[in-house]
């Protein structure tokens, strides 16, 4: 069974001052679509450097197979969740992204504002989904059909993933 962290990014969630609502909903679709196992959650502020050393403790630590954030991925100064996942992956996964923009762009113009980021880290890949619960519950949805085949190259032989 695939191994999941879902890391919320935000201020205001982490201060207590806001109940973390897309956490839940990731788990959900994770738990009941996906089949797999939450094993790690986490409610952090907008900071670059806790957001790195949360994914790179999940990923080279606990061997996560599937991290998902959300949240801190639009425009505003403090939304840096992009820039941690680049600084920590080691080869992006576009078409993920690409996928989710699209789909988001049927619904609502303001999707082209989000600086969303998919990539791999060892056998890990971490996906950054907005911080709303209905966006990040429809960008899940989009990827959902091709989590197990990308879960599946990773684990089974790291060289075999690197031709795809």
């Amino acid at each position: 069974m695939n191994k999941v962290g879902i890391l919320t990014i935000s201020d205001r969630g982490a201060a207590g001052v806001y109940q973390d609502k897309s956490g839940p909903v990731i788990r959900q679709i994770i738990t009941e679509k996906l089949h797999a196992e939450v094993v790690q959650t986490a409610i952090i502020p907008d900071e670059l450097e806790g957001i790195k050393s949360t994914l790179l403790k999940w990923t080279d630590e606990d061997k996560l197979d599937l991290i998902l954030t959300s949240g801190g991925t639009g425009f505003a100064p403090r939304d840096v969740t992009p820039e941690a996942t680049r600084q920590v992956i080691h080869r992006e996964a576009p078409g993920l992204v690409f996928a989710m923009l699209r789909d988001s762009l049927a619904v609502t113009p303001h999707a082209m504002l989000s600086r969303m980021v998919a990539g791999i880290r060892h056998q890990t890949l971490i996906i950054n989904l907005p911080g709303s619960p209905k966006a990040a519950r429809e960008n899940l949805e989009t990827i959902l059909p091709a989590l197990p085949h990308a879960l599946e190259l990773l684990k089974d032989d790291p060289a075999a993933a690197q031709h795809h």
